[in-house]
């Protein structure tokens, strides 16, 4: 690179800075646009809108309410994934959608029973219902509507509604004509439905040509198919040329369709922020001086190159807001997760580069020759790092829900962010620095005594037993509060459920005031350590979320409400409420653990073609979980929303910890020869990426222990036991991974 690029690379940097500053702090225009404070906030950090219904329907069944909920959260989540539904009482269902503050615009579509249709292709005067107007092809998108839903069911047009649908299933079948392989959905309705589509199908089989049913559904048509045959027996399919996802897709659409129990609003409300303005307020300054703190410690440790990685991190943050504005991302405590994820891999990409490039500077290279060679080498290990990590976000992304998906979300932005700025924008300003003339190799390296490399495989059955113990230990903590009647883990309303207690006071406190005046009150009269509280808006009554209380118990908090603020006793009402994180939600999250893992697995076993790389990183990473939820066991820390995020978020950090070091091992076997000892190779490797482990996990331990020490209760909660998946995590990297991979590598030798 040339001086006068040099000095424009550096230039353009400066600038790039400014703008993103200028737009996240500012924006553009009255509306601010691109400003950090449009960021949509979830109902922990700003609030939202909460709305009540009442099931029409008398004594419904659990199933029934469980389905209904199910398929609501479902249909929410097309307003923010950190939304939430669960069931108040025996008959109501409550919705709670953060950054939403007219719950008008939404109550019509969510209250409404059976909002998909099956539509006749024309009416009983002849004329058509729809008519196709696009022209990208015969696909459901290019017909529209020529008349309303009103005047289609005074018409009698339309046919079924979802609550006529029983099932519906993707599957694949042979036609009997060609003998190709084609994508159906099956389609099971009900009685009611089956009389009722036995009638429509025979009656558009007996049109010239024959006529359509359409498949309408939130505002749009999702499918248009020919009826081909009088369907008599409730056992209808669509077929046409889609693929397995499509046809799938279209499955689940019609499944959350139909609600099976009908709702009426009950009430709805606009209510404040679970969190305070003091708590967002101190998470910002928190995240503020550990970023500050993490760049004073990469000048420290890389000197001009650890600089250049410091303002590509500040690209790095200022991009990741900018991007969380323009695609709406929902941001909640969970979320701040994965960007401090992103942080961590982030620096551990440059971490890699800058490792890669003081050693090639011992070999006494010039400073150029090693920047080049440097970032060359540690291509790899970032791509291989990052891209597991992202597989897991990807699948999380597409078949979780609720948290897990707002998690995924910020994840995958923070990881292809960290990516760019790592390998493009550190390279940009560290090879301007080069080329304007800073090129002295004390600004790049400090000479140093060569690591001998230490045997970490010698102690190996320590290692394995220290860990093992620690996970035994965890278990017979689980085994005693279980047998104790306390519950396996302290779980939290989010997975167990509670008490919401409807308070009128006779002043307007402040969610701050709330924190500090009533909620030790609530805590003292019901032992709950994790009592959640929200305002609502425009009163003075504060929704107060407690473990499942007893009549005694909910008499006692009553009286100490009245006694210590002055309130009616007699109008505070209290109902139990389900767990926000339903039984199908936890299966959701569980089956998408379970195939990002497999996902991971098969994407190291193909680049580093050896199976056992594969299972020991996929082992390491089973290993700080176990370890972690040792951990929350036996601190009884709340499990909520934040321990899914937790337990995300260390699966992510062990497993790009792992692949690390297995870089360095394939790259040093590619050099080996069959007189090579297979295990100083492996402690050579691990001695090696030792700067680097200990240099990530000290940077990321940062940013959180700051959150944890500045924070409020609900985020240290969240801190801490990322603090324990930090240090398991770089421990696991060390001391287990290429031991266990040693140990495959010796029991089953490949053929």
């Amino acid at each position: 690179m040339k001086k006068s690029r040099g000095i424009l690379s550096l230039v353009v940097t400066a600038a790039l800075i400014a703008l993103l500053a200028f737009t996240t702090t500012a924006g553009f225009g009255k509306t601010h646009t691109g400003s950090a404070r449009n960021i949509k906030l979830g109902l922990d950090l700003a609030g939202g809108v909460s709305i009540t219904y009442q099931v029409k329907d008398k004594n419904p069944t659990k199933e029934e309410m469980s389905d209904t909920i199910y398929k609501l959260q479902k249909r929410v989540e097309q307003y923010s994934t950190e939304s939430s539904v669960y069931q108040e009482g025996d008959d109501r269902i409550n919705i709670e959608i953060p950054g939403v503050s007219n719950a008008n615009e939404i109550l019509d579509e969510l209250g409404q029973p059976g909002s998909l249709y099956f539509i006749a292709q024309t009416g009983s005067d002849g004329s058509a219902n729809y008519t196709q107007t696009g022209s990208s092809g015969n696909t459901a998108e290019d017909f529209q509507l020529n008349k309303t839903l009103e005047e289609l069911e005074e018409d009698g047009s339309i046919i079924l509604t979802g609550n006529d649908v029983k099932a519906a299933q993707a599957g694949t079948r042979e036609d009997e004509l060609t003998g190709q392989r084609q994508n159906v959905v099956s389609l099971t309705l009900n009685d009611e439905g089956t009389e009722k589509f036995a009638k429509a199908t025979k009656a558009a089989v007996e049109k010239t040509p024959k006529e359509s049913i359409g498949i309408y559904y939130d505002g749009g048509f999702v499918s248009v198919p020919t009826v081909n045959n009088a369907i008599e027996n409730g056992q209808a399919e669509i077929s046409g040329s889609m693929t397995f996802e499509e046809a799938d897709s279209l499955a689940s659409t019609i499944r959350i369709g139909g609600l099976k129990l009908e709702l009426t609003e009950l009430r709805s409300n606009v209510v404040g922020a679970q969190l305070g303005e003091q708590a967002i307020s101190t998470s910002l300054k928190a995240g503020a001086i550990g970023l500050v703190l993490v760049f004073l410690f990469m000048i420290f440790a890389y000197y001009l190159p650890g600089f250049a990685a410091s303002l590509a991190l500040i690209i790095y943050t200022e991009l990741v807001l900018v991007i969380l504005n323009a695609f709406e991302v929902t941001l909640t405590l969970p979320g701040i997760a994965g960007i401090i994820l992103g942080i961590g891999m982030a620096v551990d990409a440059n971490v890699i580069i800058f490792a890669r490039v003081k050693e090639e500077m011992s070999k006494g290279k010039s400073v150029r020759n090693s920047l080049k060679t440097g970032f060359q080498k540690a291509l790899s290990a970032i791509l291989d790092g990052n891209i597991t990590t992202l597989i897991a976000a990807v699948v999380l992304w597409f078949m979780g829900t609720g948290t897990v998906k707002g998690f995924a979300q910020t994840l995958g932005i923070g990881i292809i962010v960290s990516m760019f700025t790592a390998l493009v924008i550190t390279r940009i300003i560290i090879f301007a620095f080069y080329a304007v003339g800073l090129r002295s190799e004390k600004l790049y390296y400090r000479p140093a005594k060569e690591r001998a490399p230490i045997d970490f495989l010698a102690k190996k059955k320590v290692f394995f037993a220290a860990s093992l113990l620690v996970i035994a230990i965890g278990a017979v903590f689980i085994g005693v509060n279980a047998a104790g009647g306390r519950g396996a883990f302290a779980y939290s309303l989010e997975f167990e459920g509670g008490t919401a207690t409807n308070v009128t006071f006779n002043e307007d406190y402040t969610i701050e005031e709330i924190d500090e005046k009533i909620v030790p009150v609530v805590e003292k009269v019901t032992g709950d350590a994790n009592v959640q509280t929200q305002k609502v808006g425009g009163t003075n009554q504060v929704i107060i979320k407690t473990v499942t209380l007893e009549l005694d118990k909910r008499e006692e908090l009553n009286q100490a409400l009245a006694d210590n603020f002055g309130v009616d006793a007699a109008e505070i009402t209290a109902e139990n409420i389900s767990s926000t994180v339903s039984g199908e939600m936890r299966q959701d999250a569980i089956i998408a653990v379970i195939v990002a893992t497999i996902c991971m697995l098969l994407y190291i076993w193909l680049r580093f073609k050896d199976i056992r790389f594969a299972t020991s990183a996929v082992t390491a990473l089973l290993h700080d979980v176990l370890v972690v939820l040792a951990f929350y066991a036996a601190a009884r820390i709340s499990v909520g929303n934040t321990f899914i995020a937790c337990m995300l978020t260390i699966v992510g950090y062990s497993i790009n910890a792992t692949i690390v070091i297995f870089d360095r091992i394939r790259e040093e076997l590619h050099y080996a020869s069959g007189k090579t000892d297979l295990a100083a190779l492996v402690n050579k490797s691990i001695t090696q990426t030792l700067t680097r482990s200990i240099y990530t996990s000290l940077t990321t331990f940062i940013m959180v222990a700051v959150l944890f020490v500045m924070g409020v209760s609900s985020i240290k909660e969240f801190a801490l036991p990322l603090m324990a998946g930090i240090v398991c995590g770089a421990y696991s990297s060390v001391c287990i991974t290429g031991a266990l991979w040693y140990v495959m590598k010796k029991k089953f030798v490949k053929k």
